[in-house]
């Protein structure tokens, strides 16, 4: 009956969540089923076990949910995200309108801006670029995917993306964690996607397949939708709501300052991660009123919030003074972190109640039977858990929470580098996420103005295929050569 229970509250939150309901009622509900299924007692699940749970999530990442948002935020009312776009498209112009779209998606998006914030910006400027050069508007998702939600969100050394940061605490790593594995993973999603959208392209080209629906695709009308919000809000750190709540500049800046805060980010976090944090005397953390922990288990998380602070002061003082209202940006910013941060801890509460089931000895003997190692095991569950929560930060905190410690034990056994492991889970958690139900993939085909019909085909190739060649080859570098 345990096992039942599991799969019956897992069935029911992945079923009414792709309906639309919310996360905050359906995480618990499902997790008071599995309980009851169990025998188990369900307040003590609802507020001990679940609640602990959601809130040590919070304490540790919603800093970097309240600092990712209101960069992001700060980059779009700016006028910076729209000025990067704009630079990219000069530059290749619309005989290289693909790269131009991958390219500008993957420059925002590592260098911290949020996913969401980036599809609403992108899309008009896909959509403008797509309709000069003739190529089909069904092929605009996949393309702002394979440049904001695969290589920069889970392979390229250093990303600021939650993803990358979830196994830090976990394994004791960095952002930049096996770096060299993880370039070689980002160039095979980038090549692979690239490959397979030039395929794309040209096949419509030989069909004489144009442009399309000249109706320009409903950007707001999908920032406003309520069905999408939800969805959108267990997928990444974004309220897609807050998009329109304040006033964006009538004028961009320059290349120069829009992209300096991109590489503040990234310089910030590197300096952090290996010269800062390192020479500092943290030997006061063991003490109980600072949780007694190690700097090994935080350090990570504030290399990437200082990456982040550092990068909107420097924003604020490069282009501050274009905002018209500083203070609504602000306040919409910190407001988008909110319903994101809630609606990914209670997916870890949940997670949590299914973990302390006693029927869940039998999910965790059946992952870690699996052949292969433990890298294929964590790649699978990893993988398993995203796919069925439609969230890559919720699955994959979900499998670290319950199994992070039999991998830290299994890889002291077999020599592994908890680098690999934190790579191979975050490459992991960022493939089979993007199924139909995904919060990302919704928001992107209504703010492109296509459907699963037209553009979930390619959304796949670039998006989940790509990212398993990725993930089967650093498993396979790894398991050879070790972390590099």
């Amino acid at each position: 009956m345990g096992l039942a229970g599991i799969l019956f509250g897992l069935a029911l939150l992945v079923f009414l969540a792709f309906r639309g309901w919310s996360v905050l009622l359906l995480a618990p509900l499902a997790a008071m089923v599995a309980a009851a299924f169990a025998g188990e007692p369900l307040l003590a699940h609802w507020t001990q076990t679940f609640m602990g749970s959601a809130a040590q999530f919070l304490a540790q990442f919603f800093p970097l949910f309240l600092m990712g948002a209101l960069f992001g935020k700060l980059m779009e009312d700016s006028g910076s995200v729209r000025a990067i776009a704009q630079w990219m498209t000069d530059r290749l112009g619309t005989e290289r309108a693909m790269l131009a779209v991958v390219l500008a998606g993957a420059l925002v998006t590592y260098g911290g801006v949020s996913l969401f914030v980036a599809f609403f910006v992108l899309a008009p400027m896909a959509e403008a670029l797509f309709r000069t050069a003739g190529l089909p508007r069904r092929l605009m998702p996949a393309a702002i995917a394979l440049g904001t939600s695969t290589f920069t969100m889970s392979a390229l050394p250093g990303t600021p993306a939650i993803q990358n940061a979830i196994p830090m605490p976990f394994f004791g790593t960095t952002p930049f964690a096996a770096p060299g594995l993880g370039v070689i993973g980002a160039a095979i999603m980038l090549g692979f996607g690239l490959w397979w959208l030039a395929r794309a392209a040209a096949a419509a080209r030989r069909r004489g397949e144009g442009f399309g629906d000249d109706a320009p695709a409903p950007v707001d009308a999908a920032a406003e939708d309520p069905v999408i919000r939800e969805r959108a809000t267990t997928a990444h750190g974004f309220d897609p709501a807050e998009i329109h709540r304040s006033q964006p500049a009538e004028m961009s800046p320059s290349i120069a300052a829009a992209a300096l805060p991109l590489a503040i980010v990234i310089a910030v976090n590197l300096l952090m991660s290996f010269v800062v944090l390192p020479r500092l005397d943290t030997a006061f953390l063991a003490e109980p009123r600072w949780g007694a922990t190690t700097l090994s288990a935080v350090g990570g998380v504030w290399s990437v919030a200082t990456a982040l602070a550092a990068a909107i002061v420097t924003l604020l003082l490069m282009t501050g003074r274009r905002l018209p209202v500083v203070r609504a940006s602000v306040d919409a910013g910190a407001n988008a972190a909110v319903l994101p941060a809630l609606s990914v801890a209670s997916l870890v509460g949940f997670g949590a109640v299914v973990a302390a089931l006693p029927a869940f000895a039998l999910v965790r003997d059946w992952v870690l039977g699996l052949g292969g190692g433990p890298l294929v095991s964590l790649a699978v569950a990893t993988n398993v858990l995203s796919a069925l929560t439609g969230s890559a930060s919720g699955g994959l905190t979900i499998a670290l929470d319950a199994l992070a410690p039999t991998y830290m034990q299994l890889a002291v056994q077999h020599g592994i580098d908890p680098a690999l492991l934190h790579r191979v889970a975050v490459i992991g958690a960022g493939t089979l996420d993007s199924l139909p139900h995904n919060g990302a993939v919704v928001t992107l085909l209504a703010v492109c103005g296509s459907s699963h019909a037209r553009s979930y085909l390619d959304i796949v190739m670039v998006g989940i295929v790509g990212a398993l060649l990725a993930l089967v080859a650093v498993i396979v570098l790894g398991s050879a050569l070790g972390t590099f």
